[in-house]
């Protein structure tokens, strides 16, 4: 039986390469599993202190690629008063080109600028995308450059992935009757949000094909028209309390959403043509 060891690797960037990094020396220890985590865009403390809680309680290694000097600093002296082994990835690089130059570094996190900024970007936005579906972080409404709202199987996930590809930002956030959407949705500037649906009929065949590649009743309330209605009538209250475009993709494919999108959000995000 393998042993398993867990690696949180930390960033206060993009973290791929980082991760990457960490697979590459993983791959050298033959017999024992590793279940890597990243964590990107770290944003203070108070997450690190989460980290090295979580890291202490499961014995893990914290691998880490910090540009901000308090945030190395912080993780550096808790980890050593909790006992926990990090290791910086990027550090000792950092310090070798300082001296073989004869110049400090800028220390704060960013992505590689030039000809292939745009491959970086696109990472950056994929990173963004996975992180902040679903309404799994709600701190991705403030940092998104769109956030897309919707009941289930209104195409937020695909339409975000798309997106991304595209180098937008994009959270995206469900609506769901019994659940109050969260208070900064209401906050957010003029044309930032948009919300998405589609008939109760387009919308049931979606999810009765979801229900069947699961290997669940198509006869679920899930995918009950009634209950389609239902959410899509609350999503519409939503929609017009907030004040956001709705598109409609009861016909819509998912390539001219997206391009409306980038067309109309042009001046409030810098899109860069893939």
């Amino acid at each position: 039986m393998y042993e398993k060891e867990i690696v949180y690797v930390l960033s206060d960037s993009v973290s791929d390469t980082a991760e990457l990094l960490v697979k590459t020396v993983a791959a050298q220890f033959i017999g024992t599993e590793f279940n890597i985590k990243t964590i990107s865009y770290i944003e203070n403390k108070e997450e690190i202190n989460d980290l090295i809680a979580l890291a202490k309680l499961s014995n893990a290694i914290i691998a880490y690629a910090l540009f901000t000097p308090l945030f190395k600093k912080h993780l550096d002296d808790k980890a050593n008063e909790e006992d926990v082994m990090v290791i910086d990835l990027i550090g000792p690089l950092l310090e070798t080109f300082a001296t073989k130059l004869n110049k400090q570094p800028v220390q704060k996190p960013s992505i590689i600028e030039g000809p292939d900024n745009s491959y970086f970007r696109r990472i950056e936005a994929i990173e963004f995308a996975v992180q902040y579906d679903d309404g799994k972080d709600m701190r991705g409404i403030k940092e998104a450059d769109i956030v897309l709202i919707g009941v289930s199987r209104t195409l937020k996930t695909p339409l975000s992935m798309y997106l991304a590809h595209k180098m937008v930002k994009v959270a995206n956030i469900p609506l769901v009757p019994e659940v109050s959407p969260p208070e900064e949705l209401f906050k957010l500037s003029e044309g930032k949000c948009i919300g998405l649906t589609m008939s109760p009929e387009k919308l049931r065949e979606i999810r009765v094909e979801r229900l069947k590649h699961l290997g669940l009743s198509p006869d679920s309330s899930y995918a009950k028209i009634e209950r389609i209605k239902e959410e899509l009538q609350y999503a519409e209250k939503i929609m017009d309390n907030i004040g956001c475009p709705i598109m409609d993709f009861s016909t819509m494919a998912i390539e001219e959403a997206a391009e409306w999108i980038i067309s109309s959000m042009s001046h409030q995000v810098e899109i860069i043509s893939s």
